[in-house]
């Protein structure tokens, strides 16, 4: 049985996941590279190499992202097709989570939001600047870090109280709606003796809480009650316990697949494999 290859290319990243023919998945591999191509055909070669595949077992190969777009032709020869991001999106999310439908936030180096159905397809509700290039860009210049395990880490060990401004900062009698120690305005209470583990920590705040704050407005334009989250942010450790405060807040369901970083790539491959069964 022949192997699916779902690619998603990035600007300098690749994710590369295998799938059978019934769409079970095999593995996954993340590369990164100076470009879309070198960083495409190097995550191709280690997958193979490191999967003990050649050629002759790869029966097709589905490229998503903003770095397919550089792509032209088959690659070595094989059977090569395009899937949309937003559909590749849509469509792994929903798998992954086994949602019938959703709200998709795409957490890369924007968000991408999306409502996915699964008997009605995937359609693009807007976007954000807003993601982990964010995080990255604020970090390089705050704390001279932009790797997000590094800010990641450091940011565990940062103090909100000393960037932050709180509801209960502002006001002694707030709505009987809001947890007063909800932020009220992000580093709206910067402290002089911030430290650099302070500093990683409101701006890993900053990005996880605007992204929530999208994703309720897609919700009520959608009549949605559930939110499945994707993508390179989510890995942060605080993603989970910033977006329980927001389901605790909304009644809104939020879901972090297993791999979720893999769910643009893994989609295009299923994808790929519906639409040939209907063919």
């Amino acid at each position: 049985m022949k192997t699916i290859l779902g690619i998603d290319i990035g600007g300098t990243t690749t994710k590369i996941v295998g799938l059978n023919q019934a769409g079970d998945l095999l593995s996954t591999l993340r590369v990164q590279a100076e470009d879309p191509i070198t960083s495409l055909y190097g995550a191709f070669g280690s997958y193979l190499t490191k999967n003990h595949l050649t050629l002759a077992d790869v029966g097709r190969v589905v490229l998503t992202g903003v770095g397919s777009s550089y792509v032209e032709g088959d690659i070595y020869g094989l059977p090569t097709c395009f899937v949309d991001e937003f559909t590749a999106s849509g469509t792994g999310a929903l798998a992954m989570s086994g949602q019938p439908r959703a709200v998709v936030a795409t957490l890369g180096t924007g968000t991408a939001f999306l409502w996915a159905d699964r008997g009605k397809g995937v359609r693009h509700l807007c976007g954000s600047g807003i993601g982990g290039g964010t995080l990255g860009g604020l970090c390089r210049k705050l704390v001279d870090m932009e790797r997000f395990r590094q800010i990641q880490k450091l940011a565990e060990r940062g103090d909100l109280g000393k960037v932050d401004l709180t509801i209960q900062d502002i006001t002694p009698d707030p709505a009987a709606t809001l947890d007063p120690t909800l932020t009220a305005a992000n580093f709206g209470n910067l402290s002089e003796d911030a430290t650099p583990a302070d500093l990683a920590a409101g701006a890993v705040n900053l990005v996880l809480q605007a992204i929530g704050t999208m994703t309720v407005l897609a919700c009520r334009c959608c009549g949605a009650d559930t939110v499945v989250l994707t993508g390179s942010v989510t890995t942060l450790s605080q993603a989970k316990s910033n977006f329980e405060n927001f389901q605790q807040l909304y009644g809104i369901r939020y879901i972090i697949p297993e791999r979720a970083t893999y769910a643009t790539a893994i989609g295009a491959g299923l994808h790929s494999l519906e639409r040939k069964a209907v063919e």
